[in-house]
């Protein structure tokens, strides 16, 4: 697997590429309204005014809850997310501090980094500026910890200024496989990894990652 900005690009699954769970609420209303108002203007071209930037929204929505099928990368620890590696900090437990930043082009299902058993799902209330200022670490987060091969791993969902709602599929108790869906962040946001003290990360700052596909422990 190769290391760098351009890493995680390969491995992508090409095929069926379905909606995200945990959308409905946001995409139904959004599409109906386009649907009706695309009626409507058969009966007045004035429809149109309110048609067209609804269908575009539509089509916007429909790409950012994008959810791909994936090729499972090969690696102790993969990415939870799409996106760029914003910071690798080293934590004072001796741990290592993945954070990655997602925009709002970006898939944003996560995916879990290391098979194992779900033993908590916190939802810890905040802010919401935006993901890659600094100060996001007060924002609104649900923190996951995986019991896995490797330990205790600890991974954390930071809603950003769009995002105002995180989704988890999963609750403790769950056993998950390395790559299952965990949950979703709408819009832009960032997930951060704890690495375990000792692995060392196999991503730099600026590296794309994908969830699911990018190693992110050194072999």
């Amino acid at each position: 697997m190769p290391h760098g900005p351009e890493a995680g690009t390969a491995g992508t699954a090409r095929g069926r590429v379905r909606l995200a769970r945990g959308v409905s609420p946001w995409l139904a209303p959004t599409a109906a309204a386009a649907a009706v108002t695309a009626v409507l203007t058969r009966r007045s071209p004035r429809w149109a005014l309110a048609a067209a930037p609804l269908a575009a929204l539509t089509g916007g929505m429909l790409w950012f809850f994008r959810d791909p099928e994936r090729t499972l990368g090969e690696g102790r620890l993969i990415s939870p997310a799409d996106g760029v590696v914003q910071s690798i900090d080293p934590w004072p437990d001796g741990r290592t501090r993945v954070a990655i930043f997602m925009s709002p082009l970006n898939v944003h299902v996560n995916r879990a980094p290391a098979a194992g058993t779900v033993t908590s799902v916190e939802h810890v209330p905040g802010g919401f500026v935006p993901a890659f200022n600094k100060d996001s670490d007060k924002n609104e987060r649900v923190v996951w910890h995986f019991d896995t091969a490797l330990g205790d791993i600890e991974m954390v969902q930071i809603a950003g200024a769009v995002a105002r709602r995180i989704v988890p599929y999963l609750f403790a108790g769950a056993k998950v496989a390395q790559g299952e869906r965990v949950g979703l962040i709408r819009f832009g946001s960032r997930v951060d990894l704890y690495l375990p003290e000792g692995i060392r990360p196999a991503v730099t700052v600026g590296t794309r990652t994908v969830a699911g596909v990018t190693r992110l422990d050194h072999v």
